[in-house]
């Protein structure tokens, strides 16, 4: 009985939301008196999930669908096919899910892991719980409730999980006693080598990663050490001062070393912050700015503690904790109320910290942006120990951009485009990015160095040979202005595909960006001009009385969307509304479905296929081309042309029944000097079985297909061609005609 009344708290998280529900459901099981071990995805190991007895899921969906970096190894495993259905079985488990239900794929992944943990034998102890960042009180809206239910049921599984009852709580001081992590102190002139107090580049880039490496913060080692240090050298402003937006356009070089990357890729940066905002959140908390500190875990091991090279406070606070951007957690609110010492304020964070207040502390603290240097001026009487704010404060975060330049056209130079965040709280406060206007008050003519990280994006590089349509609104056409640079220079050596663009803006005026760049290729058959079979086609949402978005223009160019379709193209899509991916994905359904002849279904049925191949990130979204998924649709054209077949050797008389009837190999594209990707040998069972066993790079996959669906045939050819250029080849291979009844192939 004892096993059993353990629990197990699994988590991934990407901005520390999960994190935080994750931790707080630990807390509450604590103080019913059930011993608790809260874990990171990345950090358990899932072959000992079947010895756990029960299990508590927490996660939260990023983008549009994705899971956390820190679950992606975990979910790779989990689905393993050795795994059978028995594999979880005596294992009791309970899903709850964070995202915003304003994306389309609401809390996907919170989903598809109960689904796959009941599908492995495991038993679910409650109905998952899905957070919602809609709700008045965001996720937490949904949280309490769940988390009340999920102790009762716990309690009728097992009473040994609380021994008191599920409503019995532990005095929270008992819970108070001690941080997780612990701080020691530093004679600078004992203790430390000369080098630490250095301006020195490689001195600094040392001083990041010993402050990266000591922080709580949870940051992936590879991010704690600068790839580099950049120096901006423009800063130039593309849309109209009083327009409602400031947009940038920045370039920078590197300070010591070479950059490499690719059209597609993305910049990581390190922002700095408010100097006046560090000294206000170092006085308030009656610190020494100068002394040395290293940060450990409570009850490291002595070796550990002697193992680290001293830092300046506030250096690290610099570095590590985001006191003047992002709003604290509730559990901070908590913390404090045991620090105040006026009784007014001290019940006014207990009622922040309580059920009943959690709708007020929304309002208060997510809802207004405070920031924990605002928070902890607004309760004044309240000290807390360094180690509980080292502990609680939300950490300084690096922040992604799309790279908006190529290499090749721009050696040793990197650029982005960066929209300005700035908002109006409900009661009326400015509020701003912390990178983006950091980046945007830096003067190029002071060098500031900019610790980078330079990553792999989900925009993967075209070939030339593939045709392009791109759908990249407001600062979504940053990766694309690279895109149509590095093809520009490509063309000017050999043959390349046309590309078409649609761009979207508010006014021609005023958010037009880079809007000599893109005309300049619509010219002298540029990449983007109609001659060369591209195009570039803008809409302008506000400039008429009817909104037009490029949704929009889309339909007016469906023939020629249709046509690059037909010749293979690649599809990309960017941008950081909601709901344009939902609205572009409409636009081509209905593309394919005027322009084939093909029901509205059947386009909805291939488009939806390709969700494997579709990396949907925050701010983009792209059709990907990957052999998993031109396995699956090889197969489906393939098991579609032999259902029809042997459906006519039936009425002929024929019987080809359990006879490999169709074998021959394929190559990359229609040029008979490609190369082979393999062998394809299709067998008929019977009318609604066709078994399609294909051998690429010496990897053979079998894939059943059962009662196709003729109607399906031109929407999975359709697929095909915007995977793989090779459309008109596997048409003329096939002798292809929709309407015939009879169909020949060589």
């Amino acid at each position: 009985m004892e096993e059993e009344a353990k629990l197990l708290i699994l988590y991934a998280s990407q901005t520390g939301n999960a994190l935080d529900a994750a931790e707080r459901l630990g807390r509450e099981a604590e103080r019913r008196g059930c011993p608790v071990t809260v874990l990171s995805m990345d950090d358990f190991d899932l072959s000992s999930l079947p010895n756990k007895k029960t299990v508590v899921f927490v996660v939260s969906t990023t983008g549009q669908g994705d899971a956390p970096d820190s679950m992606k190894m975990f979910w790779k495993k989990l689905l393993q096919r050795n795994l059978n259905q028995h594999w979880l079985e005596g294992v009791h488990y309970a899903v709850f899910g964070l995202g915003d239900s304003a994306y389309q794929k609401y809390n996907f992944v919170a989903k598809k892991l109960d689904k796959r943990i009941s599908d492995l034998g495991a038993t679910t102890i409650i109905e998952r719980g899905l957070g919602d960042d809609q709700h008045p009180s965001g996720y937490e809206g949904a949280l309490d409730p769940w988390m009340s239910s999920l102790w009762n049921m716990l309690y009728q599984k097992n009473p040994n999980f609380f021994p008191k009852g599920p409503d019995f709580v532990i005095p929270d001081m008992n819970l108070m006693d001690q941080p997780k992590i612990q701080i020691m102190y530093h004679d600078a002139d004992k203790h430390l080598p000369q080098f630490v107090t250095s301006t020195d580049l490689k001195c600094i880039e040392m001083e990041i990663e010993r402050a990266r490496s000591m922080s709580p913060g949870k940051f992936s080692h590879d991010k704690n050490r600068p790839e580099c240090f950049l120096d901006m050298i423009k800063n130039h402003p593309l849309t109209i001062a009083g327009s409602g937006k400031d947009v940038r356009h920045f370039e920078f070089e590197p300070v010591s070393s070479i950059i490499e990357y690719e059209v597609g890729d993305v910049l990581e940066i390190l922002p700095g912050q408010n100097p006046a905002a560090i000294d206000a959140f170092i006085q308030h908390c009656n610190l020494n700015p100068e002394t040395y500190i290293t940060v450990h875990p409570r009850g490291a091991e002595n070796h550990l503690l002697d193992s680290k090279v001293p830092i300046k406070l506030k250096t690290f606070v610099e570095l590590t904790m985001d006191v003047a951007s992002a709003s604290p957690r509730r559990y901070f609110f908590e913390v404090m109320s045991y620090f105040a010492s006026a009784q007014h304020e001290k019940e006014k964070l207990q009622y922040f910290a309580s059920p009943e207040g959690r709708d007020d502390l929304y309002q208060y603290n997510q809802k207004e942006g405070r920031t924990v240097l605002e928070v902890l001026e607004d309760f004044p009487s309240v000290q807390m120990p360094f180690e509980w704010l080292v502990q609680l404060v939300p950490p300084l975060k690096t922040r992604a951009f799309s790279i908006s330049s190529s290499q090749s056209a721009h050696p040793n130079q990197v650029h982005l485009t960066v929209s300005v965040v700035s908002w109006t709280t409900p009661f009326k406060r400015k509020r701003t990015g912390l990178c983006s206007a950091w980046l945007a008050g830096l003067d190029p003519k002071k060098r500031v160095n900019i610790p980078a990280w330079f990553h792999k994006g989900s925009l993967p590089p075209p070939q030339p040979s593939f045709p392009l349509i791109l759908i990249g609104p407001g600062t979504g056409c940053a990766p694309f202005r690279g895109f149509v640079e590095e093809r520009a220079l490509q063309s000017k050596s050999g043959s390349t595909a046309p590309v078409l663009f649609f761009f979207g803006c508010r006014n021609e005026d005023n958010d037009f960006l880079y809007k000599d760049f893109w005309f300049s290729h619509t010219q002298n058959g540029g990449i983007l001009s109609e001659d060369g079979g591209g195009g570039f086609y803008v809409a302008f949402s506000r400039d008429q009385p009817t909104k037009v978005y490029v949704q929009h223009k889309m339909r007016e160019h469906s023939k020629r969307v249709w046509s690059l379709l037909n010749d293979g193209a690649a599809i990309y899509v960017a941008g950081s509304s909601i709901k344009m991916p939902t609205d572009v994905f409409s636009a081509f359904e209905e593309i394919i479905s005027k322009e084939s002849g093909v029901p509205r279904e059947a386009a909805v049925r291939w488009l939806r296929a390709l969700e494997k191949a579709v990396y949907e990130k925050t701010t983009t979204l792209v059709v990907k081309k990957t052999i998993e998924t031109l396995e699956e649709v090889y197969c489906g054209i393939l098991a579609q042309r032999l259902k029809v077949l042997n459906k006519s050797y039936k009425m002929n008389g024929s019987d080809h029944k359990n006879k490999p009837i169709m074998h021959f190999k394929m190559r990359h594209n229609s040029d008979p000097k490609s190369s082979y990707i393999g062998d394809v040998k299709l067998i008929v069972t019977n009318l609604d079985l066709c078994t399609g066993v294909v051998n690429l790079s010496s990897k053979t996959l079998q894939i059943n297909y059962l009662k196709i669906s003729l109607t399906n045939v031109m929407a999975h050819l359709t697929a095909l061609s915007i995977l793989y250029s090779n459309t008109k080849n596997i048409i003329s291979f096939f002798n292809f005609k929709p309407k015939s009844t009879r169909m020949s192939f060589f």
